[in-house]
């Protein structure tokens, strides 16, 4: 059997287990601790440096720009820009198709360029779209039977929500006015 000393710990080797804060114990024991900043290389700042320079430009790798296409002239270039502003992209559901970098919706931006190329109106480009994406892909669809429920289903959420919420008020209370009843019973103190 081995005997330790009583202010050391067995299993922490030279660690004192039972030292003060401040005691000459606990000063030897914690310059033992190798200090990560005195150790540091210059080999390690400049690994810092590229590190943070990694970071900076890391969504730099993910953004795509849309690609250059030959217009004719600014106008073109102005209409084209104005059309895609004006359809939505069928994947993003809440982007144009100006802004949106899904394949998509690029491919609709070089088919809606072609057309122009082609010759073929605002119109003819947007009637072409619908046609195989539903009115969905207007960010301002026409107001006809079938994109009611586009047009009117937030007001009739709200107000849906709107009523659910003053029946919940009015059964609270009618509960608190009941439960406030005075009975009397007679017992008084």
């Amino acid at each position: 059997m081995t005997r330790h000393h009583p202010c050391r710990s067995p299993l922490a080797g030279d660690a004192p287990a039972f030292a003060e804060p401040g005691s000459q114990q606990t000063n030897v024991w914690l310059s033992r601790i190798p200090n990560p900043v005195k150790r540091a290389s210059p080999a390690s700042g400049l690994l810092r440096v590229i590190f943070v320079v990694l970071l900076t430009f890391a969504g730099v790798a993910h953004a795509q720009a849309i690609e250059p296409m030959p217009f004719r002239d600014h106008a073109q270039e102005l209409r084209f820009q104005h059309l895609t502003h004006q359809l939505r992209c069928p994947m993003c559901q809440n982007e144009t198709l100006a802004d949106s970098n899904a394949p998509i919706a690029r491919d609709l931006r070089n088919q809606i360029f072609r057309m122009m190329q082609q010759g073929k109106s605002d119109e003819e480009i947007k009637q072409y779209l619908v046609a195989r994406y539903s009115d969905f892909v207007l960010y301002d669809p026409p107001l006809k039977p079938g994109t009611w429920l586009l047009w009117f289903g937030p007001l009739l959420v709200l107000c849906g929500g709107t009523g659910v919420v003053l029946a919940a008020i009015r059964r609270r209370n009618r509960g608190d006015s009941v439960a406030e009843a005075p009975t009397d019973n007679g017992d008084d103190w």
